[in-house]
């Protein structure tokens, strides 16, 4: 009988031996997995997972409940490169001389309320200028500059841009009382920068909507500031 017990508490021995045995080595294999830190290697440890049931049964799926890193924002450095970028180009843009501009002049309701000769300027040249205030006319034989017209827009100290092919659009309001008046087809026109310094003069003949030369009438006129719109466009 002592015989019989002993080799029951041997053989029990032994079975909780080869237990622990196989405990120890699945610790073993979960710590190799994971590199034996936890997960540093990028295995996600087991602590760091949670179950997720799948919307229509099945095994439930491993879910890491870590969360991605967020993409740098890099929109504000792009916007303010941009603006430096702009602001660098525009300061390259030089005043326009009027060597570049081809003009043409139409003379608009001749004789009636409203007369005026609209000014075309287009930039021939291959580079951007700029043009400000508003263009400084003589007309006919006059050596007198027009004045500004005083029912113009403000804006006048505004740098209009004018691109390769683009245009600008000035006009010279005409009046006139049928007493001390003077009559011509012919007037000359030139650039002003912002201190009114004016450019080369070049002269122009006005033409009516027929394409041919125009004679206009004034006692009194004066000159519209530049804009990117025809004025009188009525």
């Amino acid at each position: 009988m002592r015989t019989s017990r002993i080799r029951i508490i041997t053989a029990a021995a032994a079975t909780a031996t080869a237990t622990l045995a196989l405990a120890l080595t699945a610790v073993s294999g979960s710590m190799a997995a994971t590199g034996g830190n936890g997960g540093t290697d990028g295995v996600t440890p087991r602590a760091m997972v949670h179950r997720t049931a799948p919307p229509h049964g099945g095994s439930p799926t491993l879910k890491p409940t870590s969360k991605p890193a967020s993409k740098p924002d890099f929109s504000n450095r792009f916007h303010a490169l941009k603006a430096i970028s702009a602001k660098a180009a525009a300061a390259d843009v030089r005043a326009c001389d009027g060597q570049e501009m081809s003009y043409s002049v139409l003379h608009r309701f001749p004789k009636q309320n409203g007369e005026h000769l609209l000014i075309t300027a287009k930039n021939t040249g291959s580079k951007p200028c700029w043009v400000t205030s508003y263009p400084s006319v003589m007309l006919g034989d006059s050596v007198n500059v027009l004045p500004h017209s005083d029912k113009d827009a403000p804006g006048g100290n505004t740098r209009i841009t004018v691109q390769p092919g683009g245009k600008v659009y000035s006009a010279v309001a005409l009046f006139s009382d049928n007493v001390n008046t003077r009559t011509s087809e012919e007037f000359s026109i030139a650039m002003r920068d912002q201190t009114g310094d004016t450019g080369p003069a070049v002269e122009q003949t006005s033409f009516g909507s027929d394409g041919t030369p125009s004679k206009f009438t004034w006692t009194e006129a004066s000159v519209l500031n530049w804009n990117t719109a025809k004025p009188y466009d009525f």
